[in-house]
């Protein structure tokens, strides 16, 4: 348990009131005896700054955040919330581990770099280093990860019934029903441009070039790993992975990785089916283990492109003529492994489970703007895509079907509806648990928000 917990409460009470005391007036001063920050609310042994509610309010604006009320009391009472949920997990022993923060930081840097244009307007725009902005990241989002991680723990076991489901809505006035949007069955065959022997020899030859550079000791394999390795979310880490089970890796990688004993040595060159690798091992931990790889991916010529391409045409002639069923050659000609056996259908796996439909938002952007011209039945011409391996693949689509957009009913829509159920139900035992938590917890708020709207009550004591 973490040691802030084994503090008494009698001494948390005295903390606390002393804090907000001094925010009244003086909590941190300048060296001129300007009030530069103050302690606002205190909750339980947590303080909330000022600059803390300021640096919620900046990067609301910046993404776009819309706040239940007046924002001088929706943001702190979130701040708040969030402390609430933070302590808890902490306490349940809730978990967020370090390879899912370093993506999540990466993922939500890159996003940012894409609004804003490049990596020096972003660092001039945050006035920081891009170290400087990742380390204050880190914290940020597991905080955010652990809140969420504390949520579905508290509401996992929350479901409703058929019979709970029509009742709740044969209540619902019909103007209140939920719009359920546009949704699609995609079926797909692609097929993989095949990649010249000569460029895999080359990419071979690169990947022993480093080993030798490594095992003489020119250079480590993490610097290699920065500056050579094609997997973007271990290369900033000097292509370092988190602990993880065999499971969670490509079979051929795992074998390899699996079998390695000695840290100062190198693997032998691994093909999965990303691409090429070496791998070196930095711990071992019961099922689990802890390694760093350097990724290289076969570049495909754009002969094979043309070729593979080609391919396909002539394969949907040959779907268009009747000459075969689409199924039939996305079974027997696809080389897409996840839809291969069955008949091409796309699946679409989320949170509620696994479904064959999809919003077109929710597809792959390049199937998404194949399909959104075909009716039900038609073939696409042939495309290029990036498939969820990070290959190059070409591809044909058929719109299998399409439920236009509309006001959701209890025989076509019964699984939105339950959702709809489920949710709600979720959010009042969510709102049920902070309330009871704010009853139980030490609460000392600054007076000049005593006339606050909270969206929860017993702030105020």
């Amino acid at each position: 348990m973490n040691k802030r917990f084994l503090v008494t409460l009698g001494v948390l009470v005295i903390l606390a009131s002393e804090a907000l005391a001094q925010s009244d007036s003086t909590a941190a001063k300048a060296t001129t005896g300007t009030v530069v920050d103050e302690v606002i609310w205190v909750v339980g042994d947590e303080a909330i700054l000022k600059s803390d509610v300021e640096a919620l309010r900046i990067q609301g604006q910046q993404e776009g955040m819309h706040w239940k009320g007046d924002p001088d009391c929706a943001i702190p009472e979130q701040i708040a919330v969030q402390k609430l949920y933070l302590n808890q997990a902490i306490i349940d022993s809730v978990e967020v581990t370090e390879a899912e923060i370093t993506q999540g930081v990466e993922q939500y840097i890159e996003n940012m770099i894409n609004v804003i244009g490049s990596r020096e307007k972003l660092e001039e725009y945050q006035k920081k280093s891009m170290t400087q902005i990742r380390a204050d990241l880190r914290e940020s989002y597991r905080e955010r990860q652990l809140v969420q991680g504390m949520q579905q723990k508290l509401v996992k076991d929350i479901t409703a019934t058929p019979a709970e489901v029509r009742r709740y809505f044969q209540k619902m006035p019909e103007d209140s029903l939920p719009f359920v949007p546009t949704e699609v069955e995609v079926q797909i065959i692609t097929q993989q441009p095949r990649i010249e022997q000569e460029e895999i020899n080359r990419v071979k030859e690169q990947l022993r070039e480093f080993t030798e550079r490594i095992n003489k000791g020119e250079t480590s394999f993490q610097n290699l790993a920065r500056l050579y390795s094609e997997d973007p979310g271990t290369a900033r880490r000097g292509g370092e992975l988190d602990y993880t089970g065999r499971g969670m890796l490509d079979p051929a990688f795992a074998n390899v990785a699996f079998g390695l004993s000695d840290p100062k040595r190198v693997s032998k060159i691994v093909e999965s089916e990303f691409g090429f690798h070496i791998i070196q091992l930095i711990d071992k931990r019961g099922d689990k283990i802890k390694v760093r790889h350097i990724l290289l991916k076969p570049q495909v010529s754009e002969e094979a492109t043309q070729k593979a391409l080609a391919r396909l045409d002539s394969i949907r002639t040959d779907i268009v003529d009747g000459k075969f069923p689409f199924e039939a050659g996305a079974s027997l000609i696809s080389d897409d492994k996840d839809t291969r056996n069955n008949n091409g259908l796309m699946a679409n796996i989320t949170q509620e489970g696994r479904t064959s439909r999809f919003k077109l938002a929710d597809l792959p952007s390049e199937v998404a703007k194949a399909v959104d011209v075909l009716n039900v039945g038609e073939i696409s011409k042939p495309f290029l895509m990036i498939n969820d391996r990070g290959k190059t693949v070409c591809a044909i689509v058929k719109l299998k079907s399409r439920s236009e957009g509309h006001k959701a009913t209890i025989t076509e829509d019964f699984q939105v509806l339950k959702n709809v159920v489920v949710e709600k139900r979720r959010q009042e035992r969510l709102h049920e648990w902070v309330v009871n938590r704010i009853k139980s917890t030490y609460v000392r708020i600054n007076d000049r928000y005593r006339d606050c709207q909270f969206e929860y009550e017993g702030w105020i004591r």
